[in-house]
């Protein structure tokens, strides 16, 4: 054997021995950290740092949380803070660690026309759109975008009831998408609403009320009660995702010249 057919083989070697060591968990995902484009920023990054290929199931997060219940991924990453305390209670999971936040927007029609951007409070702006009955599209999936909509119509005093509500049961994207043929109003996280494209004459008419504030938080699964999962991975994965490495990718990722993340993991 030549000198250069040895260091091909020895780097063949290499090659199929990283490939054998690379290992492969599951984490339930939101549609709307999908939708935002961070996924596919993110994870590249993981599987080249920590040999961890995350394979993602985007749902929303109710039935991202039940996954979880049933054992069928690893961890999860949702955003509504009552139901991951739930399910952390429920010994589901082993704890609940917060990592990012954004915010929610009210989308809708450029001329606004039931005047909710005049409001004071997200609560006004949605009250407004139901004393227009100004067609709105709600995601209705159980997903944390939907779990904050339904807080603040009950907060709002508003029953959904006529033609005016449409509950679509889509994800971020396909309800954004229902929204712009309808030119009617949406709820939407900003970063999906930022990486969407096709906005038609939608725009942001209503943002900046505290209780906008969207927190990402990622939930271990409990392997006393699911022994298959892989806890060893996901505890990896949640030292990446609180390392200086992911807040400089999470804080750092725009469109259009705007941020669409905040990175807030704490030290443990």
């Amino acid at each position: 054997m030549t000198p250069r057919t040895l260091l091909l083989s020895l780097a063949a070697c290499a090659l199929t021995a990283t490939i054998a060591q690379a290992e492969t968990m599951k984490m339930a995902v939101t549609t709307s950290f999908a939708n935002s484009g961070l996924a596919d920023v993110l994870l590249p990054e993981i599987a080249a740092d920590t040999g961890i290929e995350v394979q993602l199931l985007i749902v929303g997060t109710g039935q991202a949380l039940k996954l979880g219940e049933q054992g069928d991924v690893d961890a999860v990453l949702v955003h509504s803070r009552a139901a991951e305390e739930a399910f952390v209670d429920g010994g589901y999971g082993t704890h609940r660690r917060e990592i990012m936040y954004n915010d929610f927007v009210i989308i809708g029609p450029n001329d606004d026309p039931a005047a909710s951007g005049a409001a004071d409070a997200a609560t006004g702006a949605l009250a407004a759109i139901a004393s227009a009955e100004a067609d709105f599209v709600s995601r209705g999936d159980d997903s944390g975008t939907h779990k904050m909509e339904l807080r603040l119509w009950k907060s709002a005093g508003v029953d959904l009831e006529g033609d005016w509500y449409k509950a679509v049961g889509q994800g971020m994207g396909a309800a954004l998408n229902t929204a712009a043929g309808m030119n009617a109003y949406i709820l939407s996280d900003r970063a999906s609403w930022l990486n969407f494209g096709n906005k038609g004459d939608l725009s942001i008419v209503f943002e900046g009320d505290p209780v906008l504030f969207n927190q990402y938080a990622y939930l271990p699964v409990n392997p006393e009660l699911h022994p298959h999962v892989r806890n060893d991975l996901a505890q990896t994965l949640e030292g990446w995702l609180t390392s200086d490495r992911a807040a400089e990718l999470i804080n750092g990722y725009e469109i259009a010249g705007q941020q669409l993340f905040v990175f807030n993991a704490q030290p443990e």
